[in-house]
């Protein structure tokens, strides 16, 4: 999980307890973050290594995120386990891999040979819905969904989304706000969404959603209403055509307005080719 050693030991505890609870169904209670890394001929790191309690239960949770399919993933995830082993010999461990890659998970969990039988667990991440994730009013909910399945909705669509219902739930509370955000800028590392997320956050960092005409009527009300105000704080007022043909713009339409607005330096550019001119 790249990125993960400047974030604090605090966020990645409540990464690994929402992980947890949200996709592997475990009840847990306490959580403290383990150091993984190993000297051998090359530096290695477990994604995420947590000592847990889950009730009267003690264990080491690892969870690994892979977004591509590895024949020698199982060797990995064993190599990973005896490292974890031999540092803390007296704990049981968990294993976990999520799997986020576009393609179909191929790759096997485990490994059977003669005289070696080891399992791992799998979730794909391609069969978790991202809108049922949408649709929770947890804000941990809604960082993890931005390793779940998009159903084909683009990437910077989603990413809005997220942004916008992390906004709502965290309300006035810019400290819970950041701290989601840093979340979500570690996890989405796995499906190279950094940079999107950054845009975006820089979007609507100018424009509080709640004070928006739209507000809680939907996701292309809401969008038209993003669009003209990041126009107007880039162009100036727009006229009452612009203004029209945008609210009744569809949703496809209005996200490649404001990928267009990234880089546009007239509003003309922002809407070539598809406003119908008088």
């Amino acid at each position: 999980m790249h990125g993960k050693d400047v974030i604090s030991k605090h966020l990645l505890k409540r990464l690994a307890a929402d992980m947890a609870r949200i996709l592997l169904a475990l009840d847990i209670d306490e959580v403290d973050v383990v150091e993984t890394q190993h000297q051998r001929i090359e530096e290695r790191r477990a994604d995420l290594v947590v000592k847990a309690r889950a009730g009267d239960e003690r264990f080491l949770l690892h969870i690994e995120i892979q977004n591509h399919n590895e024949a020698v993933m199982p060797w990995r995830m064993l190599r990973y386990r005896t490292d974890i082993r031999l540092a803390h010999p007296l704990l049981p461990i968990r294993q976990y891999l999520l799997y986020i890659g576009k393609k179909p998970l191929t790759m096997a969990d485990g490994i059977d040979e003669t005289e070696l039988r080891y399992r791992y667990r799998m979730i794909d991440m391609r069969g978790v819905d991202a809108e049922t994730l949408l649709r929770q009013d947890t804000p941990e909910a809604l960082v993890i969904a931005i390793l779940a399945d998009f159903n084909g909705q683009p990437e910077r669509l989603m990413v809005r989304r997220i942004l916008r219902r992390l906004t709502e739930i965290t309300a006035d509370n810019q400290a819970a706000f950041r701290e989601y955000l840093l979340m979500l800028e570690v996890l989405s590392s796995n499906r190279d969404l950094q940079e999107l997320i950054q845009q975006e956050e820089a979007m609507i960092s100018q424009v509080k959603y709640s004070d928006l005409p739209s507000y809680g009527l939907g996701v292309q009300q809401t969008e038209a209403d993003i669009l003209l105000k990041q126009l107007e704080l880039k162009f100036g007022a727009v006229n009452d055509a612009v203004r029209e043909h945008i609210q009744n713009s569809d949703a496809e339409t209005l996200l490649v307005y404001l990928l267009r607005i990234l880089s546009a330096e007239t509003l003309d550019e922002v809407l070539r080719q598809n406003r119908k001119k008088p």
